[in-house]
Order: structure tokens, then C-alpha cells, then sequence
């Protein structure tokens, strides 16, 4: 009996109404041919797969996107990229592990892209194994420095004014591993899941501060104005004469009864 497998690379319908979850937790990768059967053998991380369900979710309102993924084929990927990118729904992409290569370009999709704290991107220039003579060579380097600017024009357009091309282009050259901060600071990511408490913690901070100073100003003598000093010293001169009136009617009432 051939053992059921859960599939890594899921679309379902969410319990929240009108909203689609997919999970990327797998190479990204097209559909293959079996020569023996000459059957198609359906990838679920093709493109074609995103399309066929996503025409069967015309109504959705909310996708969210959950990657975990090393990567994959470029044009998958951007075909994955560029479906996403077209359909009306509001799109979240969390990226619950690692977000590398294609996946992060996937990734640029999110309308919010969510990061967990001890999560990561990795960024890095096209590449492609090729043979052939030096003009198939040279055709095939211009080529892929095409196919990189295409798929890395996506990371510009999510970043906005945060990142510029040569910036890009000194993280693509080396093959750089960013962290959830770092994406945060190039405008890769929008949030850091987990951050809220850190929040929290600066507002109860502030809130201590706030009541502490009202309290400094509570034991500070205040400053009595000159008016209101002359009133007192009025009132002060008024009650001592008033006392010592009485003291005196006293005492004659006392000398009286004896």
C-alpha cells in the first residue's frame, strides 16, 4: 500500500471568508515530462499549478503567503511572482524560515511582508550552467544578466526609496544572507513578527517615566506670586489680632467669676 504524503507546496481556502493561504515550503519548480508514459507530471510549485487555483479563487479578498523555501527555477518563479502580483486580493507574506533566491523575489509580492524574528532572505544574481562554443558563452551571459535584471527589479520596486540599484547590485555580487532587521532596513520586509513586545516594553518604560516626573513635580515647593503672598500675610496679621482679643475678653471673665 503506497504511504498518502501531505503535500510541502499547499493552497487552501482559509477559515476567515474570502481568503486564500499559500504555502511555499518547497523548491520552486515547473511541471516535468515522464518519457516512459509520455505524461505531464504536475508540480506543485509551478506556475501553472498558482494559476489553476487561483482562477478557482476569483473572489478571495486575502492571500497570504507562507514561505520556507531555498529557491528555485527563475521563471517559475517569476511566473508565480507575476500571477500574485496581478490578482486584486490584499496580499501578506510571511516568511516563516528562509526566503532564498527565487523565493525572495516571490516574496516581494506581499502587499506586507512579515518576517519572523530568526528568519532570513538570501539574495543573489541569476545564475545558469550552459555549454557551447565562446559566442554560445557570451549569448548566454548577456542573457542572464537580462534574466537577473527582470527578477531583481522586483526587490527595487518593493523597497521603494529604501534601496537603490548599486546597493542591490553589491548584496547580489557577493550572495548575501539578510536578516529580518537588515530586510527591514532595505525595505524587504515591513514587519518583524515578535516586535510588538519590544513595543510594549518602551511604552510601559515611557509610562513609568511619565509618572515619576509628575511625582518629581508634586514635591517641588511651588511658588506662592507676590499677590498671594500679601493676602497671607494679611490673613495671618487679621487671625493674630483676632486671638488676641479674645484672649483678653477671657481673661476679664475669669477674674470676674472668682
Amino acid at each position: 500500500m503506497e504511504k498518502a504524503t501531505k503535500p510541502i507546496f499547499l493552497i487552501r481556502q482559509a477559515e476567515e471568508p474570502k481568503t486564500l493561504e499559500l504555502y511555499i515550503y518547497d523548491y520552486v519548480e515547473g511541471d516535468s515530462f515522464d518519457f516512459w508514459s509520455g505524461e505531464t507530471i504536475e508540480s506543485e510549485t509551478s506556475a501553472n499549478h498558482i494559476r489553476q487555483e487561483l482562477e478557482q479563487a476569483k473572489d478571495v479578498e486575502q492571500i497570504n503567503i507562507y514561505i520556507n523555501s531555498y529557491g528555485g527555477d527563475v521563471s517559475e518563479g517569476l511566473g508565480i511572482y507575476n500571477q500574485l502580483k496581478r490578482h486584486p486580493a490584499q496580499k501578506t507574506v510571511y516568511v516563516d524560515g528562509f526566503a532564498c533566491s527565487i523565493a525572495s523575489v516571490i516574496a516581494m509580492v506581499g502587499d506586507k511582508v512579515i518576517m519572523g524574528v530568526n528568519t532570513v532572505m538570501m539574495l543573489h544574481h541569476a545564475a545558469m550552467g550552459v555549454f557551447g562554443n565562446a559566442e554560445e558563452l557570451r549569448k548566454a551571459a548577456n542573457d542572464v544578466e537580462k534574466i537577473d535584471q527582470a527578477s531583481t527589479s522586483s526587490y527595487l520596486e518593493k523597497a521603494g526609496d529604501k534601496l537603490d540599484r548599486p546597493t542591490l547590485n553589491k548584496l547580489l555580487d557577493i550572495g548575501t544572507w539578510l536578516t529580518a532587521e537588515e530586510c527591514v532596513q532595505y525595505g524587504l520586509a515591513d514587519e518583524i513578527e515578535g516586535k510588538e513586545n519590544d513595543n510594549i516594553t518602551k511604552a510601559q518604560q515611557r509610562f513609568k517615566q511619565c509618572i515619576k516626573n509628575q511625582i518629581v513635580q508634586m514635591q517641588k515647593k511651588p511658588k506662592v506670586p507676590e499677590q498671594l503672598k500679601q493676602q497671607k500675610n494679611n490673613a495671618e496679621k487679621l487671625m493674630m489680632m483676632f486671638k488676641t482679643k479674645i484672649g483678653k475678653t477671657g481673661g476679664n471673665d475669669n477674674d470676674n467669676e472668682k
